[in-house]
């Protein structure tokens, strides 16, 4: 009987962080596998301008790229979603709906799936000119005309700060009628205008136009910024009593990034930053330290 493979560190996702983690350690001539279950929330985004050297590129690019790139090293991958893990002794078992692999150490990287409002039209200017992250697209309503949609005070918040940034021409429409009387006040004296309904659906071609209120209300815009958040995919952890930050969401993790389970490192969303460069530095910081315990290990 062939001996069973064990890896030295199994992947899993295929997102900035775990592709970089993976390219770190099959250079360094270490067995490493990826299991990615496809279509992340870096393959949404369609214009990424604040990764150096990338004037831009979309998030599709980044993985296709990441994932050739680690393969010509020797990177193995797989695709599925893991359903779990354990820690048998010093392994690993990882598993999916078909199998289970084993390996020393653990890279997470599975970040999250984005909360997405129930608006017609919506994925025909997805990713473009509606956007959900301030950080990667901000930039892009300097001097528009700007929508922020959301359904919570902090969406107020981000109003007032992409105003300050971005666009004097701003609206904010909240999906529920909650918002307290002194931010209304504030809003106004910034010049912001304040919506409440339900939006019913987008309007344009190449790119949104305006957006149609379910009473009829027509709302001009060309930049939206929906303000909805996202799901971690983080069910497969659960079981495994990873200690988790104040927020009671995001993973505790030390300066290498890895969780308060030994030998599994998270990267990414799931330990609090959402930006492809920083995910991608993640993944470098946890690999180095996975060569070392290698060396060690012998």
């Amino acid at each position: 009987m062939p001996e069973e493979r064990i890896y030295g560190t199994i992947v899993i996702g295929a997102g900035p962080g775990g592709l970089q983690a993976a390219i770190y350690l099959s250079r360094f001539n270490r067995s490493v596998l990826i299991i990615d279950r496809g279509a992340g929330r870096t393959t949404h985004a369609k214009h990424i301008e604040n990764f150096l050297t990338q004037k831009d590129i979309s998030g599709q690019e980044i993985i296709k790229l990441g994932m050739e790139q680690a393969g010509r090293f020797g990177t193995e991958i797989v695709k599925g979603e893991v359903t779990g893990i354990r820690k048998n002794g010093w392994l690993f078992e990882v598993s999916t709906a078909s199998d289970t692999f084993k390996g020393r150490f653990v890279v997470v990287s599975s970040g999250g799936k984005e909360n997405i409002p129930d608006i017609e039209n919506i994925y025909r200017f997805f990713g473009a000119t509606v956007v959900t992250c301030i950080d990667c697209d901000g930039y892009h309503f300097t001097g528009k005309k700007s929508l922020i949609i959301g359904n919570s005070i902090k969406s107020a918040d981000l109003a007032l700060g992409m105003k300050e940034m971005y666009s004097k021409d701003m609206t904010l429409l909240l999906c529920t009628d909650k918002l307290p009387a002194d931010y209304r006040e504030l809003l106004a004296d910034e010049g912001i205008r304040y919506v409440s309904g339900r939006p019913k659906k987008f309007i344009g071609e190449k790119a949104v136009e305006a957006l149609e209120m379910e009473d009829g209300t027509i709302i001009q815009c060309e930049m939206v910024m929906s303000h909805f958040g996202f799901k971690l995919n983080d069910q497969f952890l659960e079981g495994l009593g990873l200690k988790k930050e104040s927020d009671h969401r995001t993973y505790s993790v030390n300066r290498d990034f890895e969780s308060s389970l030994s030998g599994l490192y998270i990267v990414g969303p799931l330990c609090g930053h959402d930006q492809v460069v920083i995910a991608a530095g993640e993944g470098a910081i946890a690999a180095l330290d996975i060569k070392k315990r290698l060396l060690e290990q012998g």
